[in-house]
C-alpha cells in the first residue's frame, strides 16, 4: 500500500506523528528555553543550518493560496489535488526549521523578547500549517470551506510576521525601511533613523557618554546586543547595561582599556574569530575605537563633560599600538614552517581541534569542548609538543583530570583557559602558577576550592576567573587582588 495524503490510515499517522513531535518542540521551548547563554558547540553547528533551511516551508506556504486560487480561476485541477501535499511539505519543512531555530538560539547564547517572538512564530507556523490540513481534508474535493480559508489567511500573515521579525534579528529593527528613499519616507512618515529609536535619548547629550559613545553602540553593537536581542546576556543600549557587564561579568574595566573585555574585542584582528562587530556588522573605524578607549581611560565616566575629547593624547592611544602595528609576513611564514610538520601530526590525530588565531600569526588555538567525553588525559598529551605556541586553550566538558595539569602548565603563552565542567581540582590550579601571561581563567563547575583564591592572586595579568558551581563558598573572604575579577 503506498503513501497518499487522501489515504486514511496514512494522514491518521502523519497527524498522530506530526502532534507528538509538537508536544516534544513545546517541551524543548518551555524546559530548555534559549536564555543567552551559549550551551553545546554542537548546536551551534547544528543551528547554523536554519538559515538555509528557513526558506524553504515559508515559499511552499505561499503556494498553497495560490494554488487554491488558481486552481479555480483556470479550471486546473491538479493544482487543487496539490494543496495536500504542500501543506504536508510544509509541515515537515517548519518543524525541521524550529527544530534548528531552537539549536542556533539555544546554542549561540541569544536571548530577548524579539528571539522569543521569532521562535514561538515558527512553531506557531507549523502548528497553524497542520491545522489547515486537518480542516481540508475535513472539506473533502468541494475545496476549503470558509473555516478553512480563514485559517489558511491567519497562517500566511502568520509567516510573515515571523519571517519579519527573523528579519530584524539578522539585520536589525528596521531592515525594511533603513535604506528607503527620503521621498517615500516623507511619503509614509517614517522616521529617518537608520537605527531605531535611540536610547541614547534617555543618555544626556550634555555629556561625553550620551553624545559620543552610546550612538556608537547603537549604530554598532545593539542589533545583538539590545533589548530586543542580548546575545551573552550582555546590552549596551543603556549606560547601566553597558557597566552591568554579560554573562561572563564586566565587559568594561574603569580607567584600563586594556583590561576591559570590549575594548579587547574590538581591537582583535578582524579575521579573529572574537573581533566585535561580527563579520557580518558594520565595523567601527579606527576614530570610533580611539573615542571608546578615551572614554575608558577617563574612567567610563557616565558624567563626563560633553567637550572631554583630549583625554588620550594622540600617539599613547593603545589603538596607535594595536592597530597600525606592522605585521612581518615572511616572519609568520618562517615561524610557521618551523613547526608546521609537528602541527600536521598533532591535527591529523586530532582533527578539528587546534589551528592557528588567525591568518596573519603563528600562534595557536585550540578547542576540544566539542568532543567533551571523548578526550581526556591520553588525547591532551598529543598536544604536548606544540605547547608554547597555544595562547587560548578550550577544555570545557572534557573528560581531562589533574594529570593533564603538566600539559596544562607548558602552555607558557597561554592568555585564555577554560575548564568549566571539567574534573580538574585545586592540584591542577597549583600547576598554572607559572602561567603568567593568563587573563581568563574559566573553573566554572570543577572541584576547585578557596585555596586556590590565593593561586589565582598571584597570577598578575589575570582579569577574570569565573568560578561558579565550585567549591568556593559564597561568604568566602577575597584577596584583595582579585576584587573585581572574581565573577560566580
Amino acid at each position: 500500500m503506498t503513501w497518499s495524503v487522501r489515504n486514511p490510515s496514512a494522514h491518521d499517522g502523519f497527524a498522530a506523528a506530526s502532534f507528538l513531535i509538537f508536544l516534544v518542540l513545546l517541551a524543548l521551548l518551555l524546559f530548555a528555553p534559549p536564555d543567552g547563554i551559549e550551551h553545546a558547540p554542537l548546536l551551534q553547528f547544528v543551528g547554523r543550518f536554519h538559515p538555509l533551511s528557513v526558506h524553504f516551508p515559508i515559499a511552499v506556504l505561499l503556494l498553497v493560496p495560490l494554488f487554491e486560487i488558481l486552481g479555480r480561476k483556470r479550471d486546473s485541477p491538479f493544482l487543487l489535488a496539490s494543496v495536500d501535499l504542500l501543506l504536508c511539505v510544509a509541515i515537515c519543512g517548519a518543524i525541521v526549521a524550529a527544530v534548528l531555530g531552537w539549536c542556533l538560539a539555544r546554542g549561540g547564547g541569544y536571548s530577548g523578547p524579539l528571539v522569543q517572538q521569532h521562535m514561538w512564530g515558527g512553531v506557531l507556523v507549523a502548528v497553524a500549517a497542520w491545522l489547515c490540513w486537518l480542516q481540508r481534508l475535513r472539506a473533502g474535493s468541494l475545496g476549503p470551506a470558509r473555516l478553512y480559508a480563514i485559517m489558511l489567511v491567519g497562517t500566511v500573515t502568520l509567516v510573515s510576521f515571523t519571517g519579519y521579525r527573523g528579519g530584524q534579528l539578522s539585520h536589525g529593527a528596521n531592515h525594511l525601511t533603513q535604506f528607503m528613499p527620503q521621498q517615500l519616507r516623507r511619503l509614509l512618515e517614517v522616521s529617518g533613523s537608520r537605527h531605531g529609536a535611540m536610547n541614547s535619548a534617555d543618555e544626556s547629550l550634555a555629556t561625553f557618554y550620551g553624545a559620543r559613545i552610546q550612538p556608537l553602540f547603537e549604530g554598532h553593537c545593539v542589533t545583538c546586543h539590545g533589548p530586543a536581542k542580548h546575545k551573552a546576556n550582555l546590552r549596551l543600549d543603556t549606560y547601566a547595561a553597558v557597566m552591568r557587564g554579560s554573562k561572563h561579568g564586566p565587559v568594561i574595566k574603569a580607567g584600563d582599556p586594556k583590561g576591559s573585555e570590549l575594548f579587547h574585542r574590538i581591537t582583535l584582528p578582524p579575521d579573529d574569530d572574537d573581533f566585535m562587530p561580527a563579520a557580518n556588522r558594520r565595523p567601527l573605524s579606527s576614530s570610533d575605537v580611539k573615542l571608546i578607549e578615551a572614554w575608558i581611560s577617563s574612567g567610563a565616566s557616565h558624567t563626563l563633560a560633553v567637550d572631554a575629547t583630549a583625554v588620550v593624547t594622540a600617539g599613547q592611544t593603545i589603538v596607535a599600538e594595536v592597530n597600525f602595528q606592522e605585521i612581518d609576513a615572511n616572519a609568520v611564514a618562517k615561524e610557521r614552517a618551523a613547526f608546521a610538520p609537528i602541527l600536521s601530526q598533532v591535527q591529523s590525530r586530532l582533527p578539528n581541534v587546534v589551528g592557528y588565531q588567525s591568518r596573519t600569526s603563528a600562534d595557536l588555538v585550540l578547542s576540544a569542548s566539542w568532543l567533551g567525553a571523548k578526550f581526556g588525559d591520553n588525547e591532551i598529551v598529543v598536544l604536548a609538543p606544540l605547547s608554547e605556541r597555544i595562547v587560548a586553550a578550550d577544555f570545557s566538558g572534557t573528560a581531562i583530570t589533574d594529570r593533564s595539569a603538566p600539559v596544562l602548565a607548558a602552555m607558557k603563552k597561554l592568555r585564555q583557559l577554560r575548564l568549566a565542567h571539567t574534573a580538574i581540582s585545586d592540584a591542577t590550579i597549583l600547576e598554572l602558577g607559572s602561567l603568567d601571561r593568563l587573563e581568563s581563567l574559566s573553573v566554572f563547575d570543577t572541584g576547585v576550592s578557596a585555596s586556590s583564591l590565593s593561586l589565582f592572586a598571584r597570577l598578575s595579568k589575570l582579569q577574570h576567573v569565573y568560578a561558579g558551581q565550585t567549591r568556593i563558598a559564597a561568604n568566602t573572604v577575597i584577596p584583595p587582588q582579585l576584587n573585581g575579577k572574581l565573577v560566580f
